[in-house]
């Protein structure tokens, strides 16, 4: 049986006795009524926001997220009916509300402008622990939304260990010789080193004992274990272990990435039939198309790669349901498997991708990365975003007390690590409100003292 430790609270907080909801129940309807999470509908995901009303924004990704977590975990749950399955993984299986809390609640950290405006705060942040949206997110829930005093969401401990993608600390990953930096060469602009800015995927340092009470159930053995990065070579070290309901809410993520991100991009002309037939040819599609045989895209069809493809690329209702089968096909890939090296439940079991699946979605996702993240008409807007939050943010920082609203004021006055609380405001913008507060601050002709700062 699993520990009621993990339906902790940090404050110890219990629900109240006319409360009929149940804690997880309790987590979902706070990463809803979050601000954080509000903000998400103003966040970039992949392409810019105002350019086209019909892509995703970061708001609209973490739905599917959420969405895509609860259909693999309920793949799981009917999977009981295997007698190869242990039953102890099958009740482990999170509860709707609490895979759903996690999938919402897993991007809430990131910056505007995507993972350009990453990058650009991790320059700033330099030399004071750096910054990377996963750590954010869990300082958001852990210590800055306002739900409690001291411990922000105040969700449950199984909550954020569900939201915790790189459990280790900023400085057991960093490597030190890849300092965020600016590139060489340019002479009247600053440009960004964008291999050298790219953030370790780790909790902040100064959060450490929001992760040392995350992992407080495990024994000191587990706790090792679980801590455990492969460290060496020319990049950041990396962690090895996720939990049992954050490896679910991964995989959500990946799929949403690798397919509906597609659908965005083909509709939107980044990807065109003959790209898309070259990158992932027939061979990569033999295991979905085995299963469209089974279950095809259209009543009568025939389930092969020229019906596939001709739906992705056809109309726009067709290429709904083609999209609508590839993320059917993901989720009955994911299958359970165990690591005997815990006895945790939450870390003994893991979900995973078969092998054909998983290599089909790795292509998937590269395509998306060539023909879209790294596409000119993206990258422009990445690099106009990444000066404007470095702008800002220098700026804020550079005469805090002139610059700022009085409650980000007060809080950098009473931490001990001023630029943090200075990150924590600019990460939280929305593109828009980054933008207007670049224009105000900027451009001779924007602003009022009549505009909310």
């Amino acid at each position: 049986m699993m520990s009621d430790r993990w339906s902790e609270r940090r404050s110890g907080a219990q629900r109240h006795g006319d409360d009929v909801r149940t804690d997880f129940e309790v987590d979902y309807a706070r990463v809803i009524h979050s601000s954080a999470f509000r903000r998400l509908q103003g966040k970039t995901q992949i392409l810019s926001l105002g350019d086209d009303d019909f892509y995703r924004t970061r708001l609209t990704h973490s739905l599917e997220v959420a969405q895509v977590a609860e259909g693999i975990a309920q793949h799981l749950r009917a999977s009981k009916v295997d007698p190869g399955l242990d039953p102890a993984a099958h009740a482990l299986v999170p509860p709707a509300p609490l895979i759903q809390a996690i999938g919402l609640a897993h991007d809430i950290g990131h910056p505007p402008f995507g993972h350009g405006g990453e990058l650009a705060l991790n320059y700033c942040m330099r030399g004071e622990g750096g910054f990377e949206g996963n750590a954010q997110t869990l300082r958001i829930l852990a210590r800055l939304e306002s739900f409690s005093a001291a411990h922000g969401a105040d969700l449950t401990r199984r909550a954020l260990l569900g939201t915790l993608k790189y459990p280790a600390l900023h400085g057991s990953v960093r490597n030190r010789a890849l300092t965020a930096a600016l590139a060489d060469g340019a002479t009247t602009i600053a440009v960004l080193d964008r291999a050298r800015c790219k953030p370790a995927k780790a909790c902040y340092d100064d959060d450490a004992h929001v992760l040392d009470w995350i992992l407080a159930p495990l024994s000191p053995g587990e706790r090792t274990a679980f801590l455990e990065l492969d460290l060496g070579g020319k990049g950041h070290g990396r962690t090895r272990h996720k939990s049992f309901d954050c490896g679910i809410m991964n995989a959500a993520d990946d799929i949403a990435y690798g397919v509906h991100d597609l659908e965005d991009a083909i509709a939107l002309g980044f990807i065109r039939e003959e790209e898309f037939v070259s990158a992932i040819g027939e061979a990569q599609c033999g295991d979905l198309l085995a299963a469209l045989v089974r279950r095809p895209l259209m009543h009568g069809g025939c389930g092969d790669y020229s019906e596939l493809t001709a739906r992705l690329f056809g109309s726009a209702s067709a290429r709904k349901g083609a999209i609508g089968r590839l993320v059917h096909y993901f989720i009955r890939a994911v299958e359970l498997s165990e690591d005997d090296m815990f006895d945790t439940p939450l870390l003994r079991w893991h979900v995973r991708l078969r092998g054909e699946a998983a290599a089909l979605l790795a292509a998937l996702q590269a395509l998306i990365v060539r023909q879209v993240i790294e596409s000119p008409r993206v990258q422009h807007l990445e690099f106009k975003g990444q000066r404007m939050v470095v702008a800002v943010f220098e700026a804020l920082a550079s005469d805090p007390a002139r610059l700022l609203p009085p409650d980000v004021q007060e809080r950098c006055q009473a931490s001990s690590a001023p630029l943090r609380a200075i990150c924590d405001h600019v990460a939280g913008f929305t593109d828009a409100a980054l933008l207007r507060t670049y224009e105000r601050l900027f451009s001779p002709r924007m602003g009022s003292v009549f505009d909310r700062v």
